[in-house]
């Protein structure tokens, strides 16, 4: 950092208290565009200290930074370096350094005005410390002289606006500190003039008022006074609805009694009669992260109004931490001084502090302690309002609890800034700003951790503390009290310490140093809570995934959902749940913790939460199938939680990959039975998403506990369930042993409709390797079964469609054609989408092959629709692909060569063995390849690339060549 000789560029001088101006020697410089300028004042009124880049743009520009963004801050510079640097000089002598970090103006390079107004005004303060008060008037005479309007006059921005506000706010305090000692002295007459002009352009200014009052009565002018008071009282109650301050109103008291001396105290403002305070506490080392909420919180404020800025987060995420480090960083801007006061909202060892005796405190601190000894509320607050109507103060309020607690303890004074942090959202606060705080990320975790504990470590240990950052679940509480357990410990301590934190059941009781616990921390919030809101936090405990909604509290607690959503919201504002999206949340990892271990207490509470959600995603699943409630004859018959399929099938898709952990939840929660109906419903859900690995955990997790389950019936159905997951991959050998066990289970426990699905998906997959007439017999029997077991609509369209295939390939359409209209007939009665869609894409290829592609085009548009909302991928490419084929008989071959690309490019986007499926569709049921024989070669040559499609490439390759064979030799080579 260079720091330059005081009389290096000697004859450069600077004008702020004013229009901006600059002079070198006696010649007046351009300072360039009005930006610029105030560019220049950022760096000139904080000499020697770098500002960064976003520093200068928040500070210009504010809100409308230009579309160039930082970009245009060097340039500038580079523009004012010219203008003021003296000829021949380079820019490493330049007035304006360039540092790590930003840019700053050199100390001593220049004189600004501004701190020579400060100089003077300090010597004034000295001489009247010495009782010197005509001293002290004719130093404050001079600095006030040095000002030549109102400062910065014209400069933009936000920066320049607080300065602004700064030195007009400290020029007034300067009047009134002169007019004080002149009326000590006993110049009364003197200052009258002066003060009505004050009072005129400050009006509700109560120390100026006070001093007016006095100079009035001094000079036997005892209405004047009087009416001074009448006028000040009546705006204050007409505009602000509050009385005049303690200070006012004993003067007026004094002038009604004609005392010679109208105040025992000289009603000055505070700060004359104090110290500049900053009482910020010691910040913390090893602070990480949080640059994004650092800058809102440090961003440049309203000038005009008193600012709050609001912290709030769940117990131990650094929320007073990053409050102060944001009120270091700005404790330069608040002349008169940075005041801490502690609410102890969330404390055990202490009782919360009410907003009166915290003002007392902070009238004490800003020397207005006469007002402190009231005890009427309303004349508290009046007091504090008049002590810092005319101070800039920054003020930190740390664990709040509620809004009402904050807001009598807000400052008067323009251009004062609250920073107040809480567990609770303080939506009752106004605060322009709102930080809600996260734990760290990972990487920031673990390098707290490291700063902690010391040494970066070998890889072995790096990655045990990683580890142990994330079963911190990353929350700088816990990071600080593992960090004490194990610094100047052997790296061994660290993984022992991680061994120990996976036991979730005793990670809270590792989780505690001293007097520091995060248990502690969880328990005072919850403890806070009304007693609807505790039993909702303990029903989440028992949550079986780690995001949740309004429904999922709902079935936790039996209650209606608009009630669960309602606790939802309050524990969120109390930091206990955390908003995902707009209408889920989640625990985070200790929180979980802690309400499964509160949960404990209340078993009965666990066993009833846990039978309702489990029904919820029964029901959701089952809702959501295509195979609709007939299918599921045994389990729970209420879907009750869903209007419909779309509605279900919203609700699993919010859920994620998080399915099959439900159904593991239930294993371990001993509830089999529910377990297997989740599985079992989920089938058709996540197979037509090609989801095909967790259809398969799900289903292979209950399947060797499926013994001991109170349903028989799924130990048959689960297997069938095996079977069309297999199937639909195209690995037709596993899934006809999982029919062919389904079967055999369900003639054992003489159970005909399980024996039916059985032998319809035997059936179904024997017509899809082309044998026909083993096809053919499975769905003969299945005709036999149907007669026996309780109508299954389901099942009955399923079996029609399969059948309509059947007589499709053999050329009799018109039974194909009866076929698919009794399917259709059937999936809409059901309201299944699935089945509906399915078979509309016959039909419509159907129509194709009897030359009726218009009738063809509107079938298979309503297929279309259905493929999209129900996401089923290979259903929706292979409608495309019929479409491109009724488009090119209709004359229209861009359109068709549009849809065959799109219907690609959809099987594309997927992975696994999804689009394999989709080459039966195009090749052996529809006939696609007809239409595109050299796309479908290439189509197959990729599709078939994937794992899982040796038993079918052998066939689909014979088609394709016989189809060429009969399109002759130059399409056969395609």
């Amino acid at each position: 950092m260079r720091e330059l000789s005081t009389d290096a560029h000697q004859h450069l001088r600077f004008a702020l208290l004013g229009p901006l101006q600059a002079w070198r020697g006696d010649t007046c410089l351009e300072l360039g565009r009005i930006r610029e300028q105030a560019l220049l004042v950022a760096l000139l009124l904080r000499p020697g200290r770098t500002v960064s880049r976003q520093q200068l743009l928040d500070g210009v520009w504010g809100a409308e930074p230009p579309g160039t963004g930082d970009k245009v801050i060097p340039v500038y510079v580079h523009r004012i370096r010219r203008s003021l640097d003296a000829p021949g000089k380079s820019s490493a002598d330049s007035v304006i350094d360039t540092v790590r970090g930003g840019y700053r103006f050199a100390p001593g390079s220049a004189r600004v005005d501004v701190a020579r107004w400060e100089e003077i005004a300090a010597e004034g303060r000295a001489a009247r410390e010495a009782g010197d008060l005509d001293a002290a008037v004719d130093a404050w005479s001079t600095a006030l002289g040095l000002f030549r309007g109102e400062p910065l006059a014209g400069i933009p921005g936000p920066f320049a606006e607080s300065e602004r506000l700064r030195l007009a706010e400290q020029r007034l305090g300067l009047v009134q500190d002169k007019v004080d000692c002149q009326f000590r002295s006993g110049r009364h007459t003197e200052t009258l003039a002066e003060l009505f002009s004050l009072t005129t352009t400050h009006p509700n200014n109560e120390a100026l008022a006070a001093l007016l009052m006095r100079a009035l009565h001094a000079c036997h002018r005892q209405a004047d006074a009087l009416d001074v008071y009448t006028a000040m009282r009546r705006r204050l109650v007409d505009e602000q609805g509050v009385e005049p301050g303690t200070a006012l109103r004993r003067v007026h008291e004094a002038v009604l009694r004609g005392d010679d001396t109208p105040a025992p105290r000289t009603p000055r403002p505070a700060r004359r009669m104090r110290r500049v305070r900053h009482e910020l506490p010691v910040e913390i080392g090893n602070f990480m992260g949080r640059d994004r909420e650092l800058d809102l919180l440090v961003a440049p404020a309203d000038t005009r109004v008193v600012t709050v800025r609001a912290v709030d987060g769940m117990a131990g995420v650094g929320k007073t931490a990053l409050a102060v480090r944001a009120a270091r960083a700005l404790q330069d801007r608040y002349p008169d001084g940075c005041l801490f006061a502690e609410l102890h909202g969330h404390r055990e060892d202490r009782e919360e502090a009410g907003w009166q005796r915290v003002l007392r405190r902070l009238l004490r601190v800003v020397g207005a302690g006469e007002g402190e000894d009231s005890e009427d509320p309303d004349e508290l607050a009046a007091s504090w309002r008049a002590a810092t109507a005319s101070l800039r103060l920054l003020l930190v309020l740390d664990d709040a609890s509620r809004a009402e607690q904050v807001r009598p303890l807000l400052p008067a004074g323009c251009g004062s800034l609250v920073l107040v942090t809480s567990r609770r959202r303080l939506t009752g606060l106004d605060a322009d700003r709102r930080v809600s705080l996260s734990p760290l990320g990972i990487d920031e975790a673990a390098g707290l951790l490291t700063r902690i504990v010391g040494g970066e470590g070998h890889d072995r240990e790096r990655a045990a503390v990683r580890e142990l950052a994330t079963l911190c679940d990353r929350l700088p509480l816990a990071l600080r009290i593992v960090g004490a357990r194990i610094q100047d410990r052997p790296p061994w301590e660290v993984e022992a310490l991680v061994a120990r934190l996976t036991d979730d059941e005793h990670r809270l009781d590792e989780l505690a140093v001293e007097d520091r616990s995060v248990e502690a921390a969880f328990r005072i919030s919850y403890a806070q809570l009304p007693a609807v809101e505790q039993r909702a936090f303990r029903a989440l405990g028992v949550s079986p995934t780690v995001r949740l909604d309004r429904l999922t509290l709902a079935a936790l607690l039996g209650s209606a959902p608009a009630d669960a959503g309602h606790a939802l919201e309050s524990l969120a504002d109390a930091s206990l749940v955390q908003r995902v999206t707009a209408d889920r949340y989640r625990l985070h990892d200790l929180v979980a913790d802690y309400a499964r271990r509160v949960a404990a207490a209340s078993p009965d509470e666990v066993a009833t939460a846990r039978s309702g959600v489990f029904l919820l995603y029964v029901a959701a699943a089952r809702r959501a199938s295509d195979w609709g409630p007939s299918s599921f004859p045994t389990g729970p018959r209420g879907t009750g939680f869903f209007a419909d399929w779309e509605e279900a099938t919203i609700w699993l898709d919010a859920a994620g990959g998080e399915l099959v952990d439900v159904i593991g939840q239930a294993v371990a929660a001993d509830r089999l039975d529910d377990a297997c109906w989740i599985a079992e419903g989920l089938v058709d859900y996540l197979t037509r998403q090609g989801r095909f690995h967790e259809c398969r955990t799900a289903l292979e997790t209950v399947l060797p506990m499926v013994g001991q389950a109170a349903d028989r019936r799924m130990d048959s159905a689960l297997r069938t369930g095996l079977g069309i997951m297999y199937g639909l991959q195209g690995r037709y050998r596993q899934a006809r042993t999982w029919f062919t066990e389904a079967l055999e289970i369900g003639r054992r426990a003489d159970d005909p409709r399980e024996q039916a699905r059985a032998a319809a998906g035997l059936g179904t997959f024997a017509n899809l390797e082309g044998r026909i007439a083993e096809s053919m017999t499975h769905f003969a029997e299945v005709a036999r079964l149907a007669g026996q077991a309780q109508h299954d609509d389901w099942l009955t369209g399923s079996v029609a469609t399969r059948v309509g295939d059947i007589h499709h390939q053999l050329g009799e359409h018109d039974k194909a054609y009866d076929r698919y209209l009794e399917a259709i007939a059937l999936a809409e009665k059901t309201g299944s989408p699935r089945l509906h869609g399915k078979t509309l894409l016959r039909l419509g290829s159907l129509q194709l092959d009897l030359g009726r592609p218009a009738d063809a085009v509107g079938t298979l548009g309503k297929a279309e629709d259905l493929a999209r909302r129900l996401g089923d991928v290979p259903l929706y490419s292979a409608v495309l692909g019929r479409l491109a084929t009724a488009e090119a008989d209709l004359g229209n071959p861009e359109a068709a060569a549009e849809l065959r690309r799109r219907s690609r490019a959809v099987l594309d986007e997927q992975t696994g063995t999804g689009p394999e499926t989709a080459v039966h569709h195009r090749l052996l049921w529809h006939g696609a390849a007809a239409e595109d024989l050299a796309g479908a070669r290439d189509f197959f040559d990729r599709a078939t690339a994937l794992p899982a499609t040796d038993a079918n490439r052998a066939r689909i390759s014979r088609a394709l060549d016989d189809l060429g064979r009969r399109r002759g030799p130059d399409v056969g080579d395609a």
